[in-house]
């Protein structure tokens, strides 16, 4: 069986773009404890991707046993998104705590679709839902580092919503209530 070079080639470039910028730094000032473990674990888990960059990129396209070489790498990388999503996340990234476990269910079903694209006779429909879910686990992977950086996220499909505590209100103003 016979790897598609467009998957190792799209695996590549999600791999990659998703690593551009592995480091998830402090700024300057001392973090507390849970912080700074998370943005540990958060650097532990891009490091890991650029593990499995590396590994997809070594596969021979060519080979016979192309196939199984990504699925056994697949399954690392699904296990490490299912051990990301799980890691509590502090509130200063509380945004994000959907986003990661998202990113780990897409990652779950590219996985599963990745092995009926790949295991016994190969399927294209299913390496296509694959690769479209693993994409999508990707995209939330980059959103993540986004905003672990500071930065607002941004890109196709992607609204922020900010609050000012100005304009948070808990209580009902019953004066405008009919008015």
């Amino acid at each position: 069986m016979f790897l598609n070079k467009r998957i190792i080639k799209c695996l590549s470039r999600a791999c990659a773009l998703a690593l551009l910028t592995i480091c998830v730094t402090a700024c300057g000032k001392q973090a507390d404890p849970k912080l700074q473990s998370y943005k540990d674990s958060m650097t532990e888990f891009y490091n890991k991707l650029s593990e499995y960059d590396s590994s997809i990129n070594s596969i021979d396209p060519d080979s016979e046993t192309a196939g199984d070489e990504l699925l056994v790498v697949l399954d690392e990388m699904n296990e490490t998104y299912k051990n990301m999503a799980a890691i509590e996340i502090p509130e200063e990234f509380s945004g994000i705590s959907d986003i990661a476990v998202e990113a780990a269910d897409y990652l779950d079903k590219a996985n599963e679709f990745y092995h009926q694209a790949y295991d016994g006779d190969f399927d294209s429909d299913s390496e296509m839902l694959a690769s479209q879910y693993y994409q999508r686990a990707n995209d939330r992977v980059l959103i993540m580092l986004q905003v672990l950086h500071g930065q607002v996220p941004e890109g196709e499909g992607i609204t922020v919503e900010t609050e000012s505590t100005y304009e948070i209100s808990t209580i009902e103003d019953e004066s405008t209530d009919g008015e």
